[in-house]
């Protein structure tokens, strides 16, 4: 494993960068959605509009609910109660009100409840705003994003009922997503698994059968499973999932390739920036937590190559931007998860391999966002500053895709990182 001896100024800096994360997490970001976006009626909103409008009637994704659930059983991880004292009701009984652990039963609820298949299996796309089914169909990405929300539970506090769903959601994906014969996953399946025809996971993809973001975050699930249930199943599909992204997802320049046919042909040349430096830290944390020296070997290889790759979008201003297309150009945008991934990309390069740059690029994303990120006046982050410079008020605050998961977990990741320095 890679290691470095840390200079006292670095500790430092280190510490003062997680303690202001955990002033923004626990002041800003976490307060949001427990007081603007849970439901009277159970449950949580659909949306906040960029201009901080609630809106009552928006439909119910599966991916913001299962990013509630994990950044909410993370947070009672790491932090207790909101107030600093433990709970003394137990899980079961959905704890105490406006802590943490109750957000986060909460959104198991809306999961077990009123998100999974009973009759299929896995977890529809999406609910309308009264919590019945709107679109069933089994997106695979989303169904990861299940089994990482449950098993952080599992972790958190020892829900059997979470862990016994995460597994029921690891065996369908590997039932019906599972390429045996080339290997990695199926990317979408109509709601009783068989072939659809739209696979995309939103209208900014190519309609392909395999894709980067979704292995991404299948990896990024499997490794949260596989700290609290070690399979031997999901051990091979774990070490699997690493060598997919060694063998076919990491281009010789180290940019991720993004979209592929079923024999993982990849006709685009499109850079996500945000993609790659996101993949550089959750692949290493995959490999540490599969405890495999070899693999672990291995990734430390490729880790800073990924994030040197990424770092072509990072701006003197302290921002990375969203992507690049050749023959289109780049598209200069920051946003939001973008930066919150470039900060734990960058502190896990100094961490992990001793890059002082490292630490200084963490540290400069980190005013960048408190900067022009950061909503102030009425919380949580914006979705993006537009590379004109303005702030991008149109996309949501709150909603189908933007949730606490990225911002939360950045916080979350440089909390536990310094713990020991």
């Amino acid at each position: 494993m890679a290691t470095s001896q840390k200079t006292p100024a670095e500790i430092f800096a280190a510490k003062a960068l997680a303690s202001q994360a955990k002033k923004e997490l626990t002041g800003n970001i976490l307060p949001y959605w427990s007081e603007k976006m849970l439901n009277p009626s159970g449950g949580f909103y659909g949306r906040i509009t960029g201009t901080e409008e609630l809106d009552t009637s928006a439909p119910l994704g599966a991916i913001m609910n299962a990013r509630l659930l994990w950044t909410f059983a993370s947070a009672h991880r790491l932090l207790g109660s909101p107030s600093g004292t433990e709970c003394s009701k137990t899980p079961e009984t959905e704890c105490c009100s406006n802590d943490y652990l109750s957000v986060a039963m909460m959104a198991k609820r809306e999961i077990i409840d009123r998100f999974y298949d009973t009759c299929y299996g896995g977890i529809y796309w999406s609910l309308d705003a009264c919590g019945k089914p709107l679109d069933t169909k089994k997106q695979i990405y989303a169904i990861a994003f299940a089994i990482y929300g449950l098993s952080e539970l599992h972790r958190a506090c020892g829900d059997e009922e979470a862990l016994e769903y995460a597994i029921k959601l690891f065996r369908s994906i590997e039932e019906h997503s599972f390429d045996s014969e080339r290997d990695g996953y199926f990317e979408a399946f109509t709601r009783e698994w068989q072939p659809i025809e739209d696979m995309r996971l939103s209208d900014k993809d190519a309609n392909e059968s395999k894709t980067m973001n979704t292995h991404l975050h299948v990896l990024e699930a499997y490794t949260c499973l596989y700290r609290v249930w070690k399979d031997k199943l999901l051990e091979e599909r774990l070490r699997g999932l690493i060598g997919i992204f060694e063998n076919y997802i990491i281009g010789n320049d180290g940019h991720l390739k993004l979209f592929f046919d079923n024999d993982w042909r990849c006709g685009y040349d499109i850079v996500s920036y945000g993609h790659d430096i996101e993949a550089s830290w959750l692949l290493h944390e995959a490999a540490l937590v599969l405890g495999d020296a070899e693999v672990l070997r291995r990734v430390e290889n490729i880790v800073p190559k990924i994030a040197e790759a990424a770092h072509e979008g990072f701006t003197q201003e302290g921002g990375m931007i969203y992507e690049m297309q050749p023959g289109h150009g780049a598209d200069g945008d920051r946003h939001w998860w973008v930066q919150a991934e470039t900060v734990v990309g960058y502190f896990n390069l100094w961490e992990h391999f001793g890059n002082q740059e490292g630490l200084e690029n963490a540290i400069m994303c980190w005013e960048f966002i408190k900067a022009h990120i950061i909503d102030k006046e009425n919380g949580e982050w914006f979705w993006s500053l537009r590379s004109d410079g303005t702030v991008n008020r149109e996309d949501d605050k709150a909603g189908f895709w933007k949730c606490p998961y990225h911002n939360g977990r950045m916080c979350m990741e440089l909390i536990e990182r310094t713990k020991n320095l």
